[in-house]
């Protein structure tokens, strides 16, 4: 199996199978959404489409980054996440990156969104695939962003081998930029922020579930998919 990892601008042509990742914070967040019982994800590609599905659907969640403001219910929070009952519920999330990847990607036969938390699940459910490539969308920093790669390269040799150490991917995140940021933004105030985020965010194998990508009617959707162990 051969791997690629490109940034979403990057992207030329759809790809076969496509793994998009944000670590910190959009995809650590829909884990946790669907930890929390919710039963989709509908992936708005920008702030007025989220607001917009929120006011012909009032009793779905709308999610955002950046600090709490009207029409959307929280922010792209996980400890904040975590602490929600969203049994049975719908989210709308729009983020600056994550959620643009997985939009870029929509029509790909097979597309995931991953984090830490899912790693192992999403590499099991590639693996049974058995894909000639795999494209690995690292959407933090146009490509660039550490903790993203860090956490493709780490699925990548999970598809391949079922004995990786993840420590070194996860002191990469650790001192990520992003971590920076976010950690700098907590101690400014900043009120899109909690204190546990970066903690939530390495977390690795968490869940059991990977999470599938794909077009329903004129939405983007994601949705858990149980990975059995094998």
């Amino acid at each position: 199996m051969r791997y690629q990892f490109v940034g979403t601008s990057e992207l030329t042509q759809t790809p076969a199978v496509a793994v998009v990742i944000d670590v910190m914070r959009a995809f650590t967040v829909a884990a946790w959404v669907f930890a929390r019982g919710a039963e989709k994800i509908v992936l708005a590609s920008s702030e007025d489409e989220a607001l917009a599905l929120k006011r012909r659907h009032s009793e779905w969640i709308a999610v955002k980054d950046g600090a709490p403001s009207d029409g959307f219910d929280e922010v792209n929070s996980p400890a904040r996440i975590a602490a929600s009952d969203l049994t049975g519920r719908t989210v709308v999330q729009k983020t600056k990156a994550g959620t643009v990847g997985a939009l870029a990607v929509a029509d790909a036969p097979l597309a995931l969104c991953a984090s830490f938390l899912v790693a192992d699940a999403t590499a099991r459910f590639v693996r049974a695939h058995q894909a000639e490539q795999v494209t690995f969308v690292v959407t933090g920093d146009d490509g660039r962003a550490d903790e993203d790669l860090a956490c493709a390269e780490y699925i990548g040799h999970c598809i391949g081998s079922d004995s990786v150490d993840v420590a070194p991917y996860l002191q990469r995140a650790r001192y990520s930029d992003a971590a920076a940021d976010l950690t700098e933004g907590l101690h400014r105030g900043y009120k899109g922020i909690h204190v546990d985020d970066v903690d939530y965010c390495l977390e690795v194998d968490r869940f059991p579930f990977a999470m599938l990508v794909s077009r329903e009617g004129p939405l983007t959707v994601l949705r858990p998919v149980a990975v059995a162990v094998e």
